[in-house]
């Protein structure tokens, strides 16, 4: 298979892993590797000891090391792997400066972003907070020890604000809460076939028995050829994306509570339709309830993947993890209620 002619962006909070990963994937496709310099930054050590009076400074110097650096990217071959993008230089910003010195980082930030090439690929690695801590000790580094664990989550959470409404590039999200891809090599090969998958080199995920390539699969309804999503390859991550734009474009709601409400409502509709069925099936008059059907299937799907989004939830992972987990398991008799999504 040719190697993808890509820029892809390795990013998350500090600690998740994203350096070793791209150093791995590197070795794994080939191409060049281009790591972000922090350690040369000089107001590092004393950031971490005193963030309020060094902020500025740290910010500043980060902004201009990574502009040099990224304006070589559009001379650079590909495939090219990098453990940072030049976006995250704000969302940094955001966290640890606040009145004039964020305006102002702001107007330099600007007119240097102009300049900077957009990946084809952004891999945001999620973790929470206590993995996040527990990585940072574990790896040791002398300006990280006095690393403060409301100061990771609060950049755990302005991350993942930051990637759920971000557009410029496809975003692939991971988490790697369970996931040991240094040493572990089915967790390893996993993330590299979904990134490989991301950029349309091969699966997202390894395929369930029955379902790998070359076994028969459900056609595209007509219908789907002019829908919204104009993809060849559709997956439940690209659904996802989409809800996440219509949510902005159309400004909806996004409480999770009062959208699980509407899921039910939904997942009612969607009752009755097939209340239809069964009365016309068992008096034996018209059954006319099809259409009824296939709009609430619809409606209900549509929920489930706005309140995936919300909850961020990678849908398609989670259903192929527990899917993986089901078939190892042994099921009761017919007789007994347990379902299979148990």
């Amino acid at each position: 298979m040719t190697t993808p002619q890509v820029y892809v962006a390795i990013e998350g909070v500090i600690g998740v892993g994203k350096t070793t990963l791209a150093r791995m994937f590197q070795k794994e496709m080939g191409g060049q590797l281009v790591l972000e310099v922090f350690e040369e930054n000089p107001f590092l050590s004393d950031f971490y000891t005193d963030r309020a009076r060094y902020a500025f400074q740290t910010q500043i110097f980060f902004l201009l090391s990574r502009y040099h650096q990224q304006r070589q990217f559009a001379r650079m071959s590909r495939p090219l792997i990098s453990d940072y993008m030049f976006d995250k230089d704000r969302l940094f910003a955001q966290v640890n400066l606040s009145g004039d010195e964020l305006q102002t980082y702001y107007s330099v930030q600007e007119a240097l972003a102009e300049n900077i090439p957009l990946p084809d690929l952004v891999v945001f690695l999620k973790a929470d907070t206590e993995t996040l801590m527990n990585r940072i000790t574990a790896r040791d580094r002398p300006y990280e020890r006095n690393m403060e664990a409301a100061y990771i989550d609060s950049l755990r959470v302005a991350y993942e604000q930051f990637f759920a409404a971000y557009e410029l590039a496809p975003v692939l999200t991971i988490d790697t809460n369970s996931l040991d891809f240094v040493t572990n090599p089915e967790d390893r090969a996993a993330v590299f076939d979904r990134i490989r998958g991301a950029l349309g080199a091969g699966p997202r995920q390894p395929a369930l028995p029955g379902l790998e390539t070359g076994k028969a699969a459900l056609p595209v309804p007509p219908a789907a050829e002019t829908a919204p999503l104009e993809q060849t390859a559709r997956r439940l991550g690209d659904f996802q994306q989409f809800h996440q734009r219509l949510d902005q474009d159309k400004q909806f709601l996004t409480d999770p509570y009062l959208n699980f409400m509407l899921l039910q409502e939904e997942m009612g509709e969607l009752a009755r339709a097939f209340a239809r069925r069964w009365i016309a099936k068992t008096t034996g008059g018209p059954d006319d309830a099809q259409p009824a059907i296939r709009e609430e299937m619809a409606d209900v799907l549509a929920y489930l993947l706005k309140l995936a989004n919300y909850a961020g939830v990678d849908l398609e992972a989670a259903y192929l993890e527990k899917m993986r987990r089901n078939q190892g398991r042994e099921w009761p008799g017919p007789s007994e209620t347990e379902s299979e999504g148990a």
